[in-house]
């Protein structure tokens, strides 16, 4: 006679585990989807480069993380801003430039020796130029853009931030829109949307951005 072979079923106890597993997995995942909504509403904010104006740090078309959490602007940052123009629709969209100089400051370009001063006052030294040598570039201006860059005789001008303000160019100086063309003008602080902090896309160029 053949032994009856002994069925056994899984214990309520063994059902409740693996149920409590799985509430834990989903609960996990509703948490952190909310965290990074959260996060991306209130923190970190998505932009894309449109144009050649922060080359070659910046291509057109890169998507770049952007934060303004407890972020206060500082020389050298580059940030993301809106202004609202009424000059021309291409502005009023997210702009992305370098700080050059903040609220009280004064600016000097020095158009032939592709020189930038930032000084406390209306006097420039030359230990205040600054090093940009990691940035800067300057492609050959071209058409109308060309006069609006070379602003008097002396191929030079100077700049007083107002406070609150601030003065920013992009690194591809001679084909950038910036603080220097009336139809962008000093960034009201108010109006900067955040700090670019890393490069999303393209993958293979993912990473920090100085």
């Amino acid at each position: 006679m053949n032994e009856q072979q002994e069925i056994k079923f899984p214990s309520p106890e063994k059902n409740k585990s693996v149920a409590a597993a799985w509430f834990e997995y989903v609960e996990m995942f509703v948490f952190a989807a909310i965290f990074v909504i959260l996060l991306m509403t209130f923190a970190l904010r998505l932009c894309v480069v449109s144009g050649p104006s922060m080359n070659n740090t910046l291509q057109d078309g890169e998507r770049l993380v952007v934060s303004d959490f407890f972020y206060s602007p500082k020389q050298g940052d580059i940030i993301v801003f809106h202004q609202t123009s009424e000059v021309d629709d291409r502005f009023n969209e997210p702009i992305v430039k370098r700080v050059i100089a903040v609220g009280g400051q004064y600016v000097k370009i020095d158009y032939q020796a592709n020189k930038v001063y930032v000084s406390d006052d209306e006097t420039f030294a030359e230990n205040e130029v600054l090093d940009e040598s990691d940035y800067a570039y300057f492609a050959n201006p071209t058409g109308a853009w060309k006069e609006t860059l070379y602003v008097s005789d002396s191929y030079s001008a100077v700049y007083q931030v107002p406070e609150g303000y601030l003065f920013v160019l992009g690194d591809n100086r001679n084909v950038s829109a910036d603080s220097r063309d009336y139809r962008v003008g000093f960034v009201d602080e108010r109006r900067v949307l955040g700090k670019v902090l890393f490069r999303l896309t393209p993958f293979s160029a993912f990473g920090k951005v100085d």
